[in-house]
């Protein structure tokens, strides 16, 4: 019997998957806990149609994401900090800080958790980092740390 996945089921397949499964284990087990529903041509229809949408989602999302990497490649972004005796910081500039710094100088809305750094930044002057915008484009970003 042929079941579209509503579900990710283990050692099964993920949700939206098409898979032939045994009547009984449909009937019994899938389709009482709303794991699964019967392939019958129109959801099967259904399905094709989510997945030509997600696909389009997923195109637009990644166009998006290439302007917004030839944006903010070989952008410098300044950050003012507090530094002690030879240039070294007070702490260290955060991932927060450097998106709230994109966000107000260069007017783009970057997450926080997309960004790469390296190392702690703990010092003044120029660092580089990695901005991840999609599964496989980043944008390279230069930091500088001035002294406020």
């Amino acid at each position: 019997m042929k079941v579209i996945l509503e579900q990710d089921v283990e050692r099964l397949g993920k949700q939206g998957d098409v898979v032939e499964v045994s009547r009984g284990y449909a009937r019994n087990y899938l389709l009482p806990r709303g794991l699964a529903k019967e392939a019958t041509a129109g959801s099967l229809k259904e399905v094709k149609q989510r997945r030509r949408a997600e696909a389009a989602k997923r195109a637009r999302a990644e166009q998006e994401a290439r302007a917004l990497a030839e944006k903010l490649s070989g952008q410098t972004v300044t950050i003012m900090a507090r530094a002690g005796e030879g240039g070294r910081l007070f702490g260290s500039v955060t991932n927060q800080d450097i998106a709230s710094a994109i966000n107000k100088q260069l007017r783009v809305a970057v997450d926080k958790r997309r960004i790469e750094i390296k190392e702690p930044l703990k010092s003044l002057g120029d660092h580089n980092l990695t901005i991840r915008l999609f599964p496989d484009i980043t944008a390279e970003l230069i930091i500088r740390l001035v002294s406020e």
